[in-house]
């Protein structure tokens, strides 16, 4: 997995699929390539301070790290928005929530 790191990357994922969990939203898209999957996180100013955002991102990096590589496929990108619950909410209803919206997207592209 690379890291998206271009805000026209993020914008093209904006434009695309979304798919809202409890304690996470994911924007998705499927490239035009075959290139390797790509994953980006992003947590609002209406969340908190800095602290408290990078608290949030520190949490979906890690719950990704551990749940997401056999589930992303090549050739997309997944932008992982963080929520006002991302913080408090349960390590493994975290993970649950990334492998659930993932999955949906993955539903949706391919029927």
């Amino acid at each position: 997995m690379q890291i998206i790191k271009q805000r026209k990357d993020f914008l093209a994922a904006a434009r695309s699929y979304t798919v809202k969990a409890r304690g996470v939203v994911v924007q998705a898209r499927k490239r035009d390539d075959e290139g390797p999957a790509r994953i980006g996180f992003t947590v609002t100013k209406r969340i908190g301070n800095a602290v408290i955002r990078n608290r949030t991102k520190r949490r979906l990096r890690e719950a990704a790290r551990l749940c997401l590589p056999q589930k992303v496929h090549k050739g997309c990108d997944y932008v992982f928005i963080g929520r006002a619950s991302t913080r408090i909410r349960a390590f493994e209803a975290l993970q649950s929530d990334l492998i659930f919206a993932v999955d949906k997207f993955h539903r949706h592209i391919s029927g």
